[in-house]
């Protein structure tokens, strides 16, 4: 009932962005940011507080979005879609999916198991504006994601309370202009194991915990945009322990449509398996 609540105020909030015309094709290039893990507008595993989708404040557009992660020990592929409205409200889905390969064989679900799980998501810009105003207030969302793991009867087996779980965040994003600067930050209320796809709580943590994201770019021409990330997680499950995520990304506006984006991501432990470095790679089409 809470969240329900919540997306409900988000709504009534952002109703003046309903009304009028679908006009769209306002913003700069790479200033809709690129679709992270989770579906929303970020830098890749970051949460930005930007919209999605090329609107303007008078419009309504939207992206769609295919990633893969290459790991050592598992392969993971996700896609899904986002709409923006008037550059205040955004509505996201994404399909996640995990390939445990060989993992699965020593954890007992087989060899090549996968693991899926669906995200709802929806963000509210506040306040600010990333690109324009005082450079000392950046752009100010909060969302909420819905997540629902598919795989109910593993997460009871590695020992997740729960098969679904809701995230919260605070975001803020600034790009500063004149240093060809961006940068991001996001605190995240959450109770996820491997964002979800080992499931929610477990032996070690219960309850929902505060994790943080952050992001610094460099803009070197109004197509490319390099930096990198850094998100803490939740370590709830005694036999998986997980570690921080890091990312070092490359992302490059192709056309005022197409983006894509490169980078090289640090996972840490997941399920066992240690050192899951790799790279990773999306491809993101917007109007």
């Amino acid at each position: 009932m809470r969240l329900i609540a919540l997306f409900l105020m988000m709504l009534t909030m952002a109703a003046p962005a309903l009304a009028g015309d679908a006009r769209a094709g306002g913003k700069l290039l790479l200033t809709n940011g690129v679709a992270t893990i989770e579906g929303s507008s970020g830098g890749g595993i970051a949460t930005w507080a930007l919209i999605a989708g090329n609107e303007s404040a008078d419009g309504v557009g939207g992206s769609a979005h295919v990633t893969a992660i290459a790991l050592p020990d598992y392969g993971w592929r996700s896609y899904g879609a986002a709409i923006g409205v008037r550059d205040r409200l955004e509505l996201s889905y994404v399909r996640q999916r995990l390939d445990t390969r060989a993992v699965g064989a020593r954890l007992g679900i087989g060899r090549g198991y996968t693991l899926d799980q669906d995200v709802f998501g929806a963000k509210l810009k506040l306040a600010g504006d990333a690109v324009y105003g005082s450079p000392y207030m950046p752009q100010v969302a909060i969302g909420v994601q819905v997540k629902r793991n598919r795989d109910a009867p593993v997460v009871a087996a590695v020992g997740g309370r729960s098969a679904k779980g809701v995230d919260v965040y605070v975001a803020a994003t600034k790009l500063l202009l004149r240093q060809s600067v961006i940068v991001g930050a996001a605190l995240r209320y959450t109770k996820a194991n491997q964002n979800g796809l080992l499931g929610f709580g477990g032996d070690r943590g219960a309850k929902r915990t505060p994790q943080v994201e952050t992001s610094i770019g460099y803009q070197f021409s109004r197509k490319l945009v390099a930096g990198v990330e850094y998100r803490s997680k939740s370590d709830n499950l005694g036999f998986a322990r997980e570690n921080d995520w890091k990312t070092v990304f490359v992302a490059y506006a192709i056309d005022r449509h197409l983006t894509a984006t490169a980078a090289y991501v640090d996972l840490g432990a997941i399920a066992t398996a240690k050192r899951q470095r790799g790279a990773f790679f999306s491809l993101q089409a917007a109007f």
